[in-house]
């Protein structure tokens, strides 16, 4: 091998090259970053970060409501002499309910589909409309638990009754949690418009209220039509 040719040994201080990265897995053409090892492309975006973490916040939330519906399956005739879902359920109550909740998901989809477009006004109000419905959720639902209590069929009563409400209470727990996050992302929209900081925070807000929703399609079916229909 001549002199020429011979590869040069590398000096303390010298860096040593990088191989090329002949795949380019999930970068955009150009070279590689010495500092990073990143492409071009550089690390994923705020929003595909964000989107994804809280996607993995909400099928963990799900996971704990199948947790709640298991334990309901098998505690749903554990009664223990005490009134059964058919004694207790006021079906008039349960219409007004599951239409408030339902009409507030549509609502939130127009609060979505303003923000798409800037337009803080028609914004403000489907998200208003939104917090209007929840709430009015929240008030029925509050009076349906107290009317319980009060004929002495409270969480205490038996197996059942411990389980209906853990599973109906959680899930109003979370609605709690969603109007106070909507009231909070009203107040930033006013105060500093649709930046894309709050628009992340609008987006995630509006999945999950959306999946409150279909969890409220699950409890109406479970702990309330199936109790009905025994």
């Amino acid at each position: 091998m001549s002199a020429s040719t011979a590869p040069l040994a590398a000096g303390p201080g010298t860096p040593i090259p990088r191989p090329p990265d002949p795949y380019r897995l999930g970068r955009n053409p150009g070279g590689e970053s010495p500092a990073t090892g990143h492409g071009s492309g550089g690390p994923a975006p705020t929003a595909i970060v964000v989107s994804y973490g809280f996607w993995i916040f909400i099928l963990a939330d799900v996971i704990t409501f199948s947790t709640l519906f298991a334990a309901f399956a098998v505690l749903k005739d554990a009664t223990a002499g005490g009134p059964a879902a058919a004694d207790l359920v006021d079906r008039g109550t349960l219409a007004l309910e599951t239409a408030c909740l339902l009409l507030s998901s549509f609502t939130c989809g127009l609060a979505t589909v303003a923000m798409r477009v800037r337009n803080r006004f028609w914004f403000q109000v489907a998200m208003l409309a939104t917090v209007v419905l929840g709430a009015g959720f929240l008030v029925l639902e509050a009076r349906e638990f107290a009317g319980l209590v009060a004929q002495g069929a409270g969480p205490t009563r038996s197996a059942f009754l411990s389980a209906f409400f853990t599973l109906v209470g959680c899930h109003g727990v979370h609605v709690t949690a969603g109007l106070l996050w909507a009231l909070t992302m009203m107040a930033q929209v006013a105060a500093k418009g649709f930046r894309d900081d709050v628009v992340r925070r609008t987006s995630c807000w509006s999945l999950f209220w959306h999946a409150l929703d279909i969890i409220w399609v699950g409890v109406f079916t479970v702990a309330y039509l199936m109790g009905v229909s025994a």
